[in-house]
């Protein structure tokens, strides 16, 4: 499974565009994609500030996500709109959250350059502290 929380923060009078650009992205997701479990955003506290939890049922179903060409499509519009994005790799708390825990997987044998691309650039950064916790807890 895989899990990213998004922080983003958006050009000044470029709410709008944004939000009508992922209301675009999150149908097209939830139409056409078989892993995405979460696919959620919300307006931050902050003035332009955004949050996006993304869940999916392992890290290649992200992947796919990444790749699918409305991702493509939307995704080159909306990096367009922001001043600043960065990527967190979230770990469900197994007694708190339904989701799976987040891991890596390899890349598929038959994976193009695309995927390729985002394997490089996007892997799941997998705590170590997560693994210790984890460890402990499925021993408890």
């Amino acid at each position: 499974m895989a899990t990213i929380l998004a922080h983003i923060t958006v050009q000044d009078g470029k709410e709008k565009e944004f939000e009508e650009v992922l209301a675009r992205l999150w149908n097209s997701t939830h139409d056409n994609e078989d892993h995405v479990l979460r696919y959620e955003y919300w307006r931050g506290a902050e003035k332009n500030q955004y949050y996006g939890l993304l869940s999916f049922n392992d890290y290649n179903g992200f992947l796919e996500h990444q790749t699918s060409d409305h991702h493509e499509t939307d995704a080159k519009l909306l990096t367009h709109l922001f001043t600043d994005f960065r990527v967190e790799w979230i770990d469900p708390i197994a007694t708190a959250s339904p989701l799976p825990e987040t891991n890596m997987q390899p890349l598929p044998a038959d994976a193009g350059d695309l995927w390729k691309a985002y394997h490089e650039r996007m892997p799941a950064a997998v705590a170590t502290w997560w693994l210790a916790l984890r460890a402990l807890n499925k021993k408890s």
